[in-house]
């Protein structure tokens, strides 16, 4: 089992390196594969999402693509969103996130199918 949790982890890396965000594959395949709890398993994506974000804000900075006035009212909302989501969640029942998490997991793929060809920039 310990290879598979490394290549759970590997894979999640490369696809937070795409953008896409490695929470997409590292919540279900922990989950489904790991038998770990839903709220767990979004606790260490979390974890996992702070030395990801460094590295790309850093990597972004080195290559001047952040406009720094907007940074400061996304990091805030960011952590108020973070605070947020984890006060609701500690009163929801781990299946219940789960349904939400698959609604959204779905909802973002069909948005990502139709959206029309915009290269980001």
């Amino acid at each position: 089992m310990r290879w598979l949790l490394i290549v759970i982890g590997f894979l999640s890396g490369i696809i937070s390196g795409m953008g896409v965000g490695g929470g997409t594959l590292l919540i279900p395949a922990l989950t489904i594969f790991m038998h770990v709890e839903q709220k767990a398993a979004q606790s260490i994506n979390l974890l996992y999402f702070i030395p990801t974000a460094t590295v790309a804000l850093w990597i972004h900075a080195k290559n001047k693509r952040i406009q720094w006035r907007v940074l400061g009212v996304l990091v805030v909302s960011g952590v108020v969103g973070a605070l947020g989501g984890s006060f609701l969640a500690s009163y929801v029942e781990g299946s219940f996130l789960k349904k939400i998490f698959g609604v959204f997991l779905f909802i973002m793929g069909v948005i990502e199918f139709f959206k029309k060809g915009k290269k980001d920039l």
